[in-house]
């Protein structure tokens, strides 16, 4: 096998089909917490650790789930790295392992807080990866709240709480409404993001006996709950711009891709077939991003206008 080829399988392992909604995840998360917090940009080597280091925390639990579930994609998707022999096993867990230890370093450096959030997110993800998915039709649950907890773990490097780190006592206080509200948005669509994907994979989860919701109730009750999450995922969008004091380029671009989202999530209802449900997926990650580039241009804008009169 050439080197070109085993470089692409392990990229193919971080599933670079939707990294522009996990680097700008926890790229708006700083930029957020910044402004919220201090009205003013993020220190730019922090918020380039911050990125990196929640990139390689979500893309960690990727490979991780890929190694626990190389049975099931050897029905489901075939060509993957790992059913297709371009990885293997070892080398699939030791590349788990590298990104998840390169989070932890650099969340520790950051801030030990983000570091706790990060091993509580790590054994919550991990638990559904090895357990949970073959135990119960409600394993989606642990996801989100693994995922909810990236923008907490990223927000406390630049708000930090003042439990695991010395800050100025004034400083010291809960995250504020709008920083939880994001937790709770990418928890909540995160429900709706997995159950699509497993809506995909329903045929080899079903030869497999994991009883995921889809194989449990059907597509069709799993399309209108996912679509059901995904409307209280959009509407904690618009709440996160009203307490985080944002303005008319995220709310504009917030309202839009949600108002796509939901339409797209309707038509997987009329349409509840696992090919539906794989597009669903790639599209709950469109909207993310386009969130995620709406709050993070409006932050840039704003905090451009506050500092710059001649703007």
């Amino acid at each position: 096998m050439n080197i070109a080829k085993k470089v692409w399988a392990y990229i193919k392992l971080l599933r670079p089909e939707i990294s522009d909604m996990d680097l700008a995840l926890p790229a708006a998360s700083a930029l957020l917490a910044a402004y919220v917090v201090g009205g003013d940009f993020p220190d730019p080597i922090k918020f380039a650790l911050a990125v990196i280091g929640g990139y390689f925390a979500i893309t960690s639990s990727y490979v991780f789930n890929d190694w626990c579930d190389v049975d099931i994609d050897r029905i489901n998707l075939p060509n993957r790295p790992l059913p297709s022999g371009l990885v293997s096993r070892s080398g699939a867990f030791i590349y788990s392992l590298l990104l998840f230890l390169t989070a932890a370093i650099i969340a520790f450096y950051l801030n030990p807080e983000s570091f706790v959030v990060l091993v509580m997110a790590t054994l919550v993800i991990t638990f559904y990866s090895a357990v949970a998915k073959r135990r119960t039709p409600l394993s989606f649950i642990p996801v989100g709240i693994a995922y909810g907890l990236v923008p907490i773990g990223i927000w406390l490097v630049f708000d930090p709480a003042g439990i695991l780190t010395d800050v100025n006592p004034s400083q010291v206080g809960i995250i504020p409404i709008s920083g939880l509200l994001l937790g709770i948005m990418i928890c909540v669509t995160d429900w709706g993001f997995t159950l699509s994907g497993v809506s995909r994979d329903v045929e080899g989860d079903r030869l497999r006996n994991a009883p995921t919701t889809p194989v449990k109730f059907g597509i069709k009750f799993t399309s209108k709950l996912i679509f059901i999450f995904w409307v209280i995922g959009v509407f904690c969008s618009l709440l996160i711009g009203y307490f985080g004091h944002l303005g008319p380029i995220y709310f504009g671009g917030a309202l839009v891709a949600g108002i796509w989202m939901l339409y797209q999530c309707i038509d997987f209802i009329n349409n509840p077939t696992p090919e539906r449900g794989g597009t669903l997926f790639l599209q709950g990650s469109r909207y993310r991003s386009v969130m995620f580039s709406s709050l993070i241009v409006d932050v840039v804008f704003c905090v451009l206008w506050t500092q710059y009169p001649f703007w």
